[in-house]
């Protein structure tokens, strides 16, 4: 992808829409006068004469336990250095968001024109009634430490600055499993640190901490080694300077190094460096985008060694986002006075020991691995992994508490992670996890509506994102065209005219009319047929010249699946095709079938529905409950539909004991789970609410997911379209961009799925054989 195209999509994102990337919502009704009145005048008068009886309850009645600033000068921005505190609010913007999603703490960011230190700690110390923490971003060296040393010495909250400690929390676990596995004591390692900022000072600082010995680290800058005759350097770098005469470049002090650190610049390490450094050496390269020695060239270069980057293409990326928002949650949620080092070790050993435990499946499954396990490449967590939120914040708190900071207690450990995993949800974190499964294996899928600005830049974006490999189908004149007026990067990408391939259409019609030919099509339909990029598309799906295809965003979803029935048809496993959307609610996702294919299923066909359904939720990592819906609860009202499903649920219940499903039951009961539970106690969803709702016809199932998407501000991934032989996937007629490549990511997770199926299948048949041998 070019910068031009690049620099858009950036500047698109942030500018659609409402401007920017974070919005402030209500928590509370606001839909009555009697609301409005609770809220402000006269209500508020209530809680605020309480705050003044006592500040604590501020924590009670406001947001403020639950609020975080993220505040910067903008002096030292991601790699744009001083570009000002306007130019770096987007990038404070971004660190809320990520707040958000990974730990559900609410944040204001706040960008400060000043570069004056007494200004700035001055303006931030007015702020404390309003945080509950804060978190310092982007601000050079050495005024961010004179900064945050000061904040937290005068404030009575969690201040932390991420660029400092973030690194230096999830870097110091990465060293300690790396120490481990390569039988290193921490305490007689010698550690080469590339780089003298925030960053490289606070590592440094936290590896002290941990055992290695001050003698064993020697620190370069831009201007050469750290050492006692420097006089450009502030107290805090000059804390780092060595006594050793021996050692006038960073090439000889890593020889028989056994570690090397990097927070410097791309490509300023030497493979024969490398090869001077110990037996089993430990390298950090972490400068980004380019790390200080590519990864390739390494591992290369020395077989033994373990090595880590800033970057997520790689095993082992050392990246802030698996401390900070974990870090602040514990702190918030004891109301500690300060973030202090005690948790800060607490951080680096839970994240250092959950990589040791048994990586869930959901995590596996992310990145399509078999079985990610504590080793070479696997010394530290994938961000995707929701048990951080547990496991991070649980040991931060702790520390908190026995290191006396904590003003609140938890004495219910087991209620307390309960409910940060509730913070955590599974409306995003499922499409991520998706997402990053799809790029573990990109797969061929063929765009059959390829003259259109919007799968073409949907095609752009799955094959910059590394998602799927497109195949453009349609008029190539045409399709140029459209790439050349939106400027738009598919070079190299396949284009496929479908009316100028004699021999395929041949191929592809032959086959066609050998499979309908009983059923209403000539030899010449079958040519006909073939014109059509639908047919044509799914013919090369058919003959395995792609793996998916994508369509329907500028035709009716009939005559978009009728294609596709017809010349792949039903899976032979499978009774019947359906249509299911995954729905992204607030509470998570909801799946919701059959929304598109079946227009009055009777019982028997709902039945097979329901497991078509289930099979694919599980597919996601998500353990189906199922609710089938009426507009009865167990036998209230008689009636066509409910009997109909009353006779669905009870085969289930008989035949197939292992689903979890229930019903007939209206829509509000399979949700409500408080609701089912005080009203029917006995049904088989009354411990938790169901995931995944069947609707008895197409009608009911179509406009409660389209009700949703409008009303309830829900995103839809869909249609999931279900049972069929190979994939093939048919988007919204209209669909977003956004849309269409979620719709290509599923496609392509799909054909994994089928791929895996197709493996173990194979492999249970010649074990099989192997045994009766």
């Amino acid at each position: 992808m070019s910068n031009k195209n690049r620099k858009q999509d950036a500047l698109d994102y942030h500018s659609q829409g409402r401007p920017g990337k974070i919005q402030v919502v209500p928590t509370k009704p606001t839909n009555s006068q009697r609301d409005l009145t609770l809220a402000y005048s006269p209500g508020v008068a209530e809680p605020c004469l309480r705050i003044a009886e006592n500040k604590e309850d501020v924590y009670k009645y406001t947001a403020k336990g639950n609020l975080v600033a993220v505040i910067s000068n903008g002096t030292a921005v991601l790699g744009l250095g001083d570009i000002g505190p306007e130019a770096g609010k987007p990038v404070m913007e971004g660190k809320g968001l990520l707040f958000k999603i990974f730990a559900d703490i609410d944040v204001f960011d706040l960008e400060l024109d000043t570069k004056n230190v007494d200004d700035f700690v001055k303006i931030v110390k007015a702020l404390e009634p309003t945080f509950g923490g804060v978190n310092l971003e982007d601000i050079k060296a050495p005024e961010c430490f004179e900064i945050e040393r000061r904040l937290k010495q005068e404030m009575n909250i969690p201040v932390m600055h991420d660029d400092q400690h973030g690194t230096a929390i999830i870097s110091g676990a990465a060293l300690l499993n790396a120490c481990e596995i390569q039988k290193k004591k921490i305490d007689k390692i010698k550690v080469v640190v590339s780089g003298a900022g925030a960053a490289a000072v606070s590592c440094s600082k936290m590896y002290l901490s941990l055992g290695v010995k001050r003698e064993n680290l020697v620190m370069f800058d831009i201007n050469g080694l750290i050492d006692i005759h420097r006089t450009d350097l502030d107290e805090m770098r000059m804390s780092f300077a060595t006594f050793r005469t021996d050692i006038k470049t960073i090439g000889d002090a890593m020889k028989g190094a056994d570690v090397f650190i990097g927070l410097s610049a791309g490509n300023v390490i030497q493979p024969e460096m490398l090869v001077g450094m110990a037996k089993n050496p430990i390298v950090f390269a972490m400068a980004n985008p380019n790390p200080e020695i590519a990864y390739e060239l390494a591992v290369k270069t020395r077989k033994d060694l373990i090595m880590a980057t800033g970057r997520s293409d790689y095993p082992n990326q050392v990246n802030n986002v698996l401390g900070f928002p974990y870090i602040f949650r514990g702190a918030l949620d004891v109301r500690a006075t300060s973030i202090n080092e005690a948790m800060k070790i607490a951080a680096v050993k839970a994240i250092a020991e959950l990589a040791k435990k048994s990586v869930p499946e959901a995590v596996n499954l992310a990145y399509n691995a078999r079985n990610l396990k504590f080793g070479r490449d696997y010394i530290i967590p994938k961000p995707v992994d929701f048990r951080l939120i547990t496991e991070v914040s649980i040991a931060v708190a702790k520390a908190a508490i026995e290191s006396g900071v904590a003003r609140k207690a938890i004495t219910d450990w087991d209620a307390y992670s309960e409910e940060l995993r509730k913070r955590l949800g599974l409306d995003d974190a499922i499409m991520r996890a998706i997402t990053n499964k799809a790029k573990s294996d990109p797969k061929c899928v063929v765009f059959a509506e390829a003259d259109n600005y919007k799968i073409l830049k949907a095609a752009q974006i799955v094959r910059d994102e590394k998602i799927a490999i497109p195949i453009l189908l349609g008029n190539k004149d045409k399709i140029q065209a459209i790439i050349d007026s939106h400027a738009l990067e598919l070079e190299g990408v396949e284009i496929i005219d479908q009316m100028q391939e004699p021999e395929k259409t041949k191929k592809y019609a032959n086959a066609l009319y050998q499979k309908r030919q009983r059923k209403g099509i000539s030899e010449r339909d079958a040519i006909k047929l073939l014109r059509d990029r639908n047919y044509f598309g799914a013919s090369m799906v058919e003959f395995g010249e792609a793996d998916a295809m994508i369509s329907g965003l500028t035709k009716d979803y009939g005559s978009t699946i009728k294609p596709a029935l017809h010349v792949i048809g039903a899976d032979p496993a499978v009774k019947r095709v359906a249509g299911m959307y995954m729905m992204m609610t607030k509470k998570g996702p909801v799946f919701f079938g059959d929304t598109t294919v079946n227009v009055d299923p009777t019982a028997e066909e709902l039945v097979d529905i329901t497991l078509l359904v289930a099979k694919s939720v599980k597919q996601f990592n998500i353990k189906p409950r199922v609710a089938v819906l009426s507009y009865s609860n167990f036998g209230s009202n008689d009636g066509v539909v409910p009997e109909k499903v009353r006779k669905a649920v009870s085969i289930l219940h008989k035949e197939h004991p292992d689903v979890v499903v229930d019903g007939e039951m209206q829509g509000n009961f399979a949700i409500n789970n408080e609701l089912l539970k005080d009203n029917f106690p006995f049904s088989t969803l009354a411990n938790a609410p169901a995931n995944t709702l069947i609707f008895p016809n197409l009608e009911s199932g179509n406009i409660a997911y389209k009700l949703l998407q409008e009303l309830g501000g829900a995103e839809a991934v869909g249609p999931i379209l279900l049972g069929l032989n190979k994939p093939v996937h048919i988007v919204q007629l209209g669909s977003s961009v956004r849309e269409i490549v979620n719709m290509v990511t599923i496609a392509v997770v799909d054909v994994q799925a089928k791929e895996e199926l197709a493996a173990s299948q194979k492999k249970g048949i010649f074990g099989k054989t192997s045994v009766k041998k």
